[in-house]
């Protein structure tokens, strides 16, 4: 059954709208590091605020996000905040090179499978497999093979040694031996790929006219660098863990993903420096 979305992703809403659990998520994964990953109450209040996300939404989120082991309370001096958990620590540094330098598949590099079976008795766990091998971009070929192209092997390696459910697993590099046409069929069945299509074009309508301000020379003040770094990061997060990276020949003819790409490359050079001000001058208050 093809797959597009995963448990991070559940709470989005119309095109524009980021949700309060994934900006801070965006974040603390950005701007977080500067200061050993924490961050005060009111310095997020205040950059939750410049996204037009309220008080009361931003510690609703926040209480979600300390109820799934991202965020621990903890104050410098008289200052209440919230810093990264280790496992979530762990999690964003681990996503960086993928949200950064999302790669595509070549037909020749084969695929990783992943064949699990977990007993009736811990179907938590794998209930959080299959989350997390979704969130990695695998698709599922039957419920317990799970496949993604060859270059994902370190990632998914990487997240059953943090989640301890590697001895639940067999994981195999494997070719595959029809010919292109049926692997092109079969990759619609692992993967929803017109519904990505569909994400794509919209990610474009939605940051590609913030490229098109720049390029007629309009300048951003830092405010407007931060909110529109903040939600072109947080859109792109969620796309690149959604596409599984297979070989372009195996996509539809029609795919905007290349070009949502260079969208995202385009601002991310741009608006980082001038968010990152912004960033500071609230932190520094």
């Amino acid at each position: 059954m093809a797959r597009t979305r995963d448990s991070e992703t559940e709470d989005w809403g119309p095109a524009g709208h980021v949700p309060p659990r994934q900006s801070i998520v965006t974040i603390y994964g950005l701007y977080g590091g500067a200061g050993g990953n924490w961050m005060s109450v009111a310095s997020l209040v205040h950059l939750l605020a410049d996204l037009g996300i309220d008080e009361a939404a931003v510690r609703s989120a926040v209480s979600r996000l300390k109820r799934a082991g991202m965020l621990e309370s903890t104050s410098r001096g008289r200052a209440a905040g919230y810093r990264l958990s280790e496992g979530a620590e762990a999690m964003l540094r681990n996503g960086r090179e993928r949200i950064f330098q999302a790669r595509r598949a070549t037909l020749d590099e084969g695929w990783v499978l992943v064949v699990f079976s977990v007993p009736e008795s811990e179907r938590a766990k794998r209930h959080t497999l299959r989350t997390e091998l979704t969130r990695l971009g695998f698709g599922a070929v039957s419920s317990g093979v799970w496949i993604a192209p060859g270059h994902v092997h370190d990632e998914v390696e990487a997240m059953l040694a943090r989640l301890q459910l590697r001895s639940y697993t067999d994981i195999f590099r494997s070719d595959y031996l029809s010919v292109a046409p049926d692997l092109a069929a079969k990759v619609r069945t692992w993967w929803d790929t017109e519904s990505l299509q569909a994400l794509y074009v919209r990610f474009l309508a939605t940051h590609r006219p913030v490229v098109e301000r720049l390029e007629r020379g309009e300048t951003l003040s830092d405010v407007e660098a931060f909110v529109a770094h903040v939600r072109v990061l947080t859109d792109w997060r969620r796309l690149v863990y959604l596409d599984p990276g297979v070989a372009r020949e195996l996509l539809p003819a029609k795919w905007s993903g290349t070009e949502a790409s260079e969208v995202f490359d385009e601002l991310h050079a741009r608006l980082a420096g001038p968010a990152r001000r912004h960033v500071a001058r609230v932190r520094s208050r």
